[in-house]
């Protein structure tokens, strides 16, 4: 017998699923007929029904089991045996996840805040995504390509050009299978058309990626040991809130500089909006405006680098959300899309052969994105007082106090040319970053495996100062999810201190 009402996971809450079934009908002209039938779907709905009520005992943290944490280290062996070093934490998953919470293999259970470095939007073992990857793997192929393709590729690039074209000039998607092939896709539109010129323009503490390209692009040098430099670039100071209006200045006689230096020879300026490894950074619309009109004026190709932003913030794009659409040119997207693409004004439109490729993406990959997408712009998630900003200013409050409680942890943080900062809590939307230690490095990466063996499993961003990273799924997590978490983060401080 099918159940009328799968449970979905929001958080370590529950739910009637109806936004788990919301957007079928949307999704039902891209079903195989296989997976249209009756009796299939309803055994889809008991399969979605199980897997939520086997994962109702995860409501919180837990410690490992002790049988369970051998098993644990004897796979992690495995996996340094097969790719020569272990991982950052001891983490191999169980398959089971609920919401925010995660279970690894030796038992325990972990509030996942970093979640694939941002891929899980909708957190662990969500019924819609679920129900959409089913859906996709009835279809006749695992992957689509750039010669043959389902109709989920081109629902997939409709459904990101609708969304951009509302504010911005962007007119074509080519998708492709990660973030890092969407910089590469952008580069060779930008650099066609400027015929070729062989500097790009980007920002201080910047990261792309870490093909040959964009390791060379990205703003940390060891991710380029030993590559062959063939990419000029020159780098532009990321605004600084202490400096105020005198950073915009600066970082526009840098690129002023850098445009008479080198007259013509720039293919393009790629902005991260927000920046991400390089410490969750943030700036105002006007600093934009101020270098990407020097870029119009000189004809230098504006790319948007939104593979981490993307979906985030309190639009879709992050480049609406500043209200910056009329410069974009080009535009890269990834993580929580599942697929990724490059998206491009008509102006930009590159020649036959520059784009292609065997893998466009998996057909659930894209079936899963469309899902998570649709339900992410209609769910009530964007605007001032959307669910991304609310639960955006929920750790905005919950880290604000911690720091007010516990300021033993908090001491100034050291900042360039001897400069300190008292600003600890940084970010925007389901970008958060949180600096104790003064930002030092080591004291920062005792605290991540302190938290990780204490129940939450969070990441490091910055170059110095270091800061503490949250990317958390902003899905399915409520604000009073932050509740345990920061509760766990002051007692993991304790340990670290």
């Amino acid at each position: 017998m099918t159940p009328a009402n799968p449970i979905v996971n929001v958080g370590n809450k529950t739910q009637e699923a109806g936004d788990a079934h919301g957007h079928q009908d949307m999704l039902a002209q891209l079903l195989s007929p296989l997976a249209q039938n009756d009796h299939v779907r309803g055994a889809i709905d008991v399969i979605l029904n199980q897997m939520q009520l086997l994962s109702q005992e995860l409501t919180g943290a837990k410690p490992p089991t002790q049988a369970g944490g051998e098993t644990l280290h004897a796979w992690m062996d495995r996996a340094k045996a097969v790719r020569s070093r272990g991982g950052y934490f001891p983490y191999i998953g169980s398959g089971r996840g609920r919401g925010a919470l995660v279970e690894l293999i030796d038992g325990s259970v972990k509030w996942d805040m970093i979640n694939g470095i941002g891929v899980h939007m909708f957190g662990r073992g969500d019924a819609g995504v679920t129900r959409a990857c089913m859906e996709a793997a009835l279809a006749d192929v695992v992957m689509e390509g750039n010669l043959q393709f389902n109709a989920d590729s081109v629902a997939f690039a409709e459904l990101l050009i609708k969304e951009a074209s509302r504010a911005s000039a962007l007119h074509y998607c080519f998708v492709t299978n990660s973030g890092c092939m969407a910089n590469e896709a952008a580069l060779k539109v930008c650099q066609q058309k400027r015929q070729g010129a062989p500097r790009v323009i980007a920002f201080s503490d910047c990261f792309m990626g870490r093909s040959v390209a964009m390791s060379q692009i990205g703003d940390e040098p060891g991710y380029r040991q030993g590559l062959t430099q063939n990419i000029l670039v020159d780098y532009i100071p990321f605004y600084n809130a202490d400096l105020g209006e005198r950073s915009t200045e600066m970082a526009l006689w840098h690129l002023q500089e850098c445009i008479r230096r080198y007259p013509g020879q720039h293919s393009c300026f790629v902005f991260e909006l927000v920046q991400g490894e390089g410490g969750f950074n943030v700036a105002p619309r006007e600093f934009f405006v101020a270098l990407m009109q020097a870029c119009k004026a000189a004809g230098i190709p504006v790319w948007d680098d939104e593979v981490q932003t993307f979906g985030r913030t309190e639009s879709m794009f992050a480049f609406e959300a500043l209200g910056l659409g009329e410069f974009i040119d080009v535009v890269s997207i990834g993580k929580i899309s599942q697929a990724c693409a490059c998206l491009y004004t008509a102006d930009m439109n590159p020649k036959a052969g520059l784009l292609s490729g065997t893998f466009s993406a998996s057909v659930t990959s894209l079936h899963a994105g469309l899902s998570m997408l649709s339900r992410l712009r209609d769910g009530g998630y964007y605007g001032a007082n959307g669910r991304i900003a609310n639960l955006h200013a929920a750790f905005r409050t919950k880290a604000n106090d911690l720091v007010k409680r516990r300021g033993e942890f908090f001491p100034a943080v050291k900042k360039p040319f001897g400069r300190e900062s008292k600003n600890f809590v940084s970010g925007v939307g389901g970008m958060m970053r949180l600096t104790p230690f003064g930002g030092d490095k080591d004291r920062i990466a005792k605290l991540l495996q302190n938290l990780f063996e204490d129940g939450v499993i969070a990441f490091m961003c910055g170059h110095g100062p270091h800061h503490l990273r949250f990317l958390p799924p902003i899905g399915v997590m409520t604000p009073e999810d932050f509740d345990p978490v920061f509760e766990i983060l002051e007692k993991s401080l304790q340990r670290s201190a």
